[in-house]
C-alpha cells in the first residue's frame, strides 16, 4: 500500500484528470470533481453523482453540479506504486467521466473500464 496525504493525492487526480483526451472532458457541463478518503458505506474507487447528459432533457435551471467523488484510501490500498496508483485513478476518472455521457456498468466492461 501506497502512503500518500490528501492534498498530494488531490494534486495527482488533477494532473491525470488534465492528461486525458480534450475530447472526453471538453463536454463535461456543471460537473466537479471531489477526493474524499472513502465511501462511507461502499468500498468503491469513485463514484458519479448527478444527471448523466442522456437522461438531462430541460437541464441547467439552477441545478446543483454533477459529482465525480474519487476516493484516496483505496486507491492507496489498490496500489504498489506510484504508476500503478495513477493508472488506477486514470480508469476511474474514466469511468465516472462514462457514467456522465450515459454509459452504464454493462457497456464499460465490454469495454474494459470497469
Amino acid at each position: 500500500m501506497l502512503e500518500m496525504g490528501h492534498e498530494a493525492f488531490e494534486e495527482l487526480v488533477t494532473e491525470v484528470l488534465d492528461a486525458l483526451p480534450d475530447e472526453m472532458v471538453e463536454d463535461l457541463d456543471n460537473v466537479v470533481f471531489l477526493v474524499e478518503d472513502e465511501h462511507p458505506e461502499e468500498d468503491l474507487l469513485g463514484i458519479y453523482e448527478g444527471v448523466a447528459i442522456t437522461d438531462r432533457g430541460q437541464y441547467g435551471f439552477g441545478e446543483l453540479p454533477d459529482r465525480i467523488m474519487v476516493y484516496r484510501l483505496p486507491h492507496l490500498d489498490a496500489s504498489q506504486t506510484l504508476e500503478e496508483l495513477r493508472a488506477e485513478v486514470r480508469t476511474t476518472l474514466v469511468h465516472e467521466i462514462a457514467h456522465f455521457y450515459g454509459i452504464d456498468d454493462e457497456q464499460l466492461h465490454e469495454l474494459g473500464w470497469a
